[in-house]
């Protein structure tokens, strides 16, 4: 099976063709944001991390710019630097570069203020964006897909439904010799011990129990109740009852593929297959985690509905309660209910969201992507000092 792709020089294909901008620090994220506003073809993420940042909160920070600019739906990066922050700017750009797409640079400190850096920074951008104007999109075969699968506002729906078919989706791309990425820790919570079941190794299931005790004994620490935040008010106004039940829902978007490694935040994974990255529960920065790891297309559910998108991928929205997919029509992009009226099969609704996968991959838009929503969330894990 065929998807229409852009191969990039280091031989990973986008299902996009992005030219972005990335801000080291949050004191260049306006100068970025004013560039990409004045040239329709590109995206700024909006980055409100990178100085006083220590240890591994420095390197998650740094390691999710540079996957940013490595993904393959992008085409070009400029890196906006202020010329002070902890963030590396020259090392930021050169490891993009390694990848083979072209970069380029500005440091507000060194052009001279914001608005030289602004016009340089437009220069550069219009340049970017000629250069990557020509490069048109090729039949390749859908295992170079990499699919990121979230839910979020979930209800009893999720779990029962919509999680489910996407689970059947997920099986259907790894068999095809795709790429999938299951995240949010959180909510591993309570069925850890199903999910690593399926691990490929015992030392991938030792990894998978480490990451979700390292969460809990996180919470210890702070000296709170995880159950506070998870499941969520409106999880609860759902009809979900428990973090566990709501851990249960949760894997089921993973299907049943083996899990082939753990990965840690923005990781990106060494082959094919299903792998779990270590991430929040919170939909952005699991989705921003998972997109740093290289993802190329999200796959969200949610029973309550969300707008949530993404600025270098598509995200195609699934809900399977009818009342929120009539509510949030503008916002959803597949509604699984008939599985709960019984006119369909999780099965059938499983090849329906697959075949929503490849529509997607081959041009057609998301209705976040038509409504430019750019959400864009890094997780941090230490205080800033």
């Amino acid at each position: 099976m065929e998807i229409l792709g852009y191969r990039r020089p280091d031989g990973k294909v986008g299902i996009r063709n992005h030219v972005l901008i990335i801000p080291t620090s949050v004191c260049s994220s306006t100068v970025a944001a004013n560039i990409a506003n004045q040239i329709p073809e590109a995206v700024a993420l909006p980055n409100q991390h990178g100085c006083c940042q220590i240890g591994p909160d420095h390197l998650q920070t740094l390691r999710t710019l540079i996957g940013f600019g490595k993904n393959p739906n992008v085409a070009a990066v400029l890196v906006v630097g202020l010329g002070c922050e902890g963030i590396p700017i020259s090392e930021t750009a050169a490891e993009i570069a390694a990848s083979g797409k072209p970069v380029e640079v500005v440091i507000i400190q060194e052009i001279g203020g914001t608005l030289k850096t602004e016009a340089e920074g437009l220069r550069k951008v219009s340049e970017l964006v000629r250069q990557v104007a020509h490069v048109q999109p090729e039949k390749v075969d859908i295992s170079e897909l990499s699919l990121a699968i979230e839910c979020g506002g979930s209800d009893f729906t999720s779990g029962l439904a919509s999680n489910p078919a996407v689970g059947i989706a997920s099986d259907l791309l790894v068999a095809a010799g795709g790429n999938v990425m299951l995240s949010e820790t959180t909510e591993f919570i309570g069925a850890e011990h199903v999910l690593a079941r399926r691990a490929k190794t015992p030392e991938v299931a030792e990894k998978l129990f480490e990451i979700v005790h390292d969460c809990e004994e996180r919470a210890k620490f702070l000296n709170i109740d995880i159950r506070d935040g998870q499941p969520t008010p409106g999880n609860i106004a759902g009809g979900i009852s428990s973090i566990e039940e709501k851990s249960l829902g949760c894997i089921y978007k993973a299907g049943h593929a083996p899990i082939q490694d753990v990965l840690k935040y923005g990781e990106i994974p060494k082959g094919k297959g299903l792998y779990i990255m270590d991430s929040p529960g919170q939909d952005v920065e699991s989705i921003t985690g998972m997109l740093a790891g290289g993802a190329t297309v999200v796959i969200f559910t949610t029973g309550r509905g969300t707008p949530t998108g993404s600025p270098i991928a598509p995200v195609i929205k699934i809900t399977a309660n009818h009342r929120t997919y009539i509510m949030m029509e503008d916002n959803i992009d597949l509604d699984a209910s008939p599985i709960i009226s019984g006119e369909e099969t999780i099965e059938q609704v499983g090849h329906r969201v697959f075949e929503e996968i490849i529509a997607v991959s081959n041009g057609r838009r998301t209705k976040a992507e038509s409504l430019g929503y750019k959400e864009f969330g890094i997780y941090k894990i230490a205080p800033t000092y």
